[in-house]
């Protein structure tokens, strides 16, 4: 098994359209975890979720959040990013996130239909700076 570099890991998580899997803590303390749509932008992982979600009513409640993002075929590799969530109800980030997910996921003719249909009153666009990062690959080596 070998660690990632920072540019590696990188790499890793945007990698076409491999999901990611999102922990977020419930009001009673256990665990609730999600796949997810997301983007790296910088030090942060950005998505989209409905205010009145689970996980939207989680991270109002408490922003603590982590995200798996995996390869299941051998050699297999992960990324686990934690941090604190921000959310904005903000339109014009929301529709621009939206839209900006949604060409990755389902490609760039199909951006401006994520962005109208996500970027909507109901929506938060949720910022997650990264402060913690954990990136191994060739975990079967």
């Amino acid at each position: 098994m070998t660690r990632m570099t920072d540019e590696q890991w990188r790499a890793f998580v945007s990698a076409g359209t491999r999901t990611g899997k999102l922990a977020t803590v419930r009001d009673d303390g256990s665990p609730h975890v999600v796949p997810i749509w997301f983007l790296l932008d910088g030090d942060s992982f950005v998505f989209n979720t409905g205010k009145d979600t689970v996980k939207g009513r989680n991270l109002a409640r408490d922003g603590r959040v982590s995200l798996c993002v995996d390869d299941d075929r051998p050699p297999f590799a992960f990324v686990s990013l934690s941090g604190q969530a921000e959310l904005s109800e903000d339109p014009a980030e929301l529709r621009h996130w939206a839209g900006r997910i949604g060409a990755r996921y389902m490609g760039a003719d199909r951006a401006d239909e994520f962005g109208e249909r996500n970027g909507v009153p109901g929506e938060l666009l949720v910022r997650v700076r990264i402060q913690k990062v954990i990136a191994k690959g060739g975990v079967a080596d």
